[in-house]
């Protein structure tokens, strides 16, 4: 006899494969949709390993595994999928399963970058209206004046826009850090430039509530599941893409 810890509920099986929410997946068993090895199902019904489970007569198969990688980008590798591309993030890191990046960093920047294959959280993190924190570190070709800061901080018309108001703070002579919750086009270059400044150096340092920490550049580790968790309560009650495009 099959025992619960090598099977798993019908409705949460269903609810796996992303096709729907388990009350959802109750809702069609009660209806009389949903099959095991061609036999009908109720309630309380356990799928084992080798079960094909059917919704309408179309198999059902389980999701895959939904991974997230911290990556320290060096400067030099570009953050694009495609692979034909020379010095590609994907080919750099060559991970067993296909994935892909959340968002861009620069050719020229350095720091924290996510990639993963669940694409649902890809568009949420995207929205630039969510306001999830993004932190670099950046150094400058000259020293900082002294409203340098104020500016940055306050807007810079950049791209037919002006930029959110953000953090700014000066670390030393020619080095700064921002904190932006906008994802404009090398937008904190572009900033730079505006008010006559070059960027000889930026990194990315921390993404929402995850900092590179003691990740080495060209090191790249798998977010833990508290970290999963708390991004995903942070992008909560976040738009996806194409609801509000």
């Amino acid at each position: 006899m099959t025992t619960n810890e090598q099977s798993i509920n019908l409705n949460k099986y269903i609810s796996d494969t992303g096709i729907c929410s388990r009350r959802a997946a109750e809702k069609y068993i009660l209806a009389g949709r949903v099959t095991i090895n061609g036999n009908p199902t109720q309630l309380g019904n356990r799928v084992k390993e080798g079960d094909i489970v059917m919704l309408d007569g179309v198999p059902l198969n389980k999701a895959p595994e939904l991974f997230y990688i911290a990556f320290n980008k060096p400067a030099g590798i570009t953050s694009t999928t495609e692979t034909h591309i020379p010095d590609n993030i994907i080919s750099y890191i060559n991970h067993p399963k296909r994935l892909f990046p959340i968002g861009r960093l620069d050719k020229a920047s350095n720091g924290l970058i996510f990639l993963t294959n669940d694409g649902n959280i890809v568009n949420k993190i995207l929205r630039a209206g969510n306001n999830h924190e993004k932190e670099y570190i950046v150094k400058v070709d000259k020293p900082l004046s002294s409203d340098f800061v104020f500016k940055m901080s306050r807007g810079i018309p950049i791209l037919d826009t002006v930029t959110k108001k953000c953090f700014v703070e000066k670390l030393s002579n020619n080095t700064f850090r921002i904190i932006l919750t906008q994802g404009l086009n090398r937008q904190i270059r572009r900033m730079c430039d505006y008010l006559t400044y070059q960027v000889t150096e930026l990194k990315r340092i921390r993404i929402m509530n995850i900092g590179l920490g003691d990740l080495k550049t060209g090191e790249w580790r798998y977010l833990t599941p508290e970290e999963v968790e708390n991004i995903n309560l942070l992008v909560a009650d976040s738009i996806k893409t194409e609801e509000a495009s």
